[in-house]
């Protein structure tokens, strides 16, 4: 991850020390001072929250709403369309199951 990435006060590993972004270049240690971080620096962000997986869905809540969706697209695509929005359902359908 680069600087520029980071918001102020957020907490990073480079060169095996622990900063605290101060500004667009530049950080304090945990040990004090302060130091320019190069633009090309590659760093390794702290305190970085996991993130919240809900799970997984369940294939019933998968197909309504897809039926849903599809029936909706159903209404929408010209009578043209229609043989190919089927297939297109089969195909989601089969990858799904």
């Amino acid at each position: 991850m680069k600087l520029q990435h980071l918001s102020i006060g957020a907490r990073f590993e480079y060169e095996g020390v622990t900063y605290v972004k101060t500004g667009p270049l530049t950080a304090s240690s945990e040990a004090g001072g302060q130091r320019i971080i190069p633009r090309h620096a590659v760093l390794r962000p702290l305190d970085v929250p996991a993130a919240e997986g809900k799970g997984k869905l369940a294939a019933p809540v998968v197909r309504k709403a897809f039926n849903n969706f599809f029936e909706t697209c159903h209404r929408l695509v010209g009578e043209a369309g229609q043989a190919e929005l089927e297939q297109a359902r089969q195909r989601f359908l089969k990858a799904i199951d």
